[in-house]
């Protein structure tokens, strides 16, 4: 074997473990997320991964856990995210219809900058309750692979329902809302 094949070989195996080892990584990161997603899909209602965020337009924090006894919409979002943009005034005039009935939105804005996400939440009118988690440290743990994804919490802190990508229809978000709202 010639110098340069053999420095070749040795560089695509360099390569080889380096993907391995950040796959293993990702892996370790996001591995309690695909639980919840595996458990969905074989029609399990896995405990959703609790969270305590600053909230982005008031003082304090909020927590999954303060939602217990209602059903939960949690949306993850970005700003710079093209599909988010689309469903926000969808979730916004979902959520004017059903507070007030053991209902509670939470937005989670993640991988975006604090300043970009308010504007956001401004130009869309946007007033249910929404967290800042800018490193992203929750998405994982939910298995979030992209924007925007939306999860359905039951009263007992049960994951029931997700749909990945925009909400397109009021009829989706009513779907996953009654799942959460029926008795376990």
């Amino acid at each position: 074997m010639s110098g340069w094949l053999r420095l070749g070989a040795q560089a695509a195996a360099v390569v080889v473990v380096a993907a391995l080892l950040g796959l293993l990584a990702w892996k370790v990161v996001v591995g309690s997320g695909d639980e919840v997603t595996a458990s969905l899909a074989s029609g399990s209602r896995p405990q959703a991964p609790d969270f305590t965020l600053p909230h982005l337009t008031a003082a304090g924090e909020l927590s999954l856990e303060s939602s217990r006894g209602k059903a939960v919409v949690l949306n993850f979002w970005a700003s710079w995210c093209i599909p988010c943009k689309e469903e926000m005034p969808l979730l916004q005039r979902s959520w004017q219809r059903w507070k007030g009935r053991g209902v509670v939105f939470i937005g989670v804005n993640a991988k975006d900058f604090r300043g970009d996400a308010r504007r956001f939440l401004e130009r869309y009118r946007v007033t249910y309750p929404n967290v800042y988690d800018g490193k992203g440290s929750t998405l994982g743990r939910y298995g979030v692979t992209a924007f925007p994804e939306t999860y359905f919490v039951d009263a007992q802190g049960r994951v029931v329902y997700r749909i990945a990508g925009a909400v397109r229809e009021p009829a989706e978000l009513d779907d996953g809302i009654q799942r959460a709202l029926a008795p376990a």
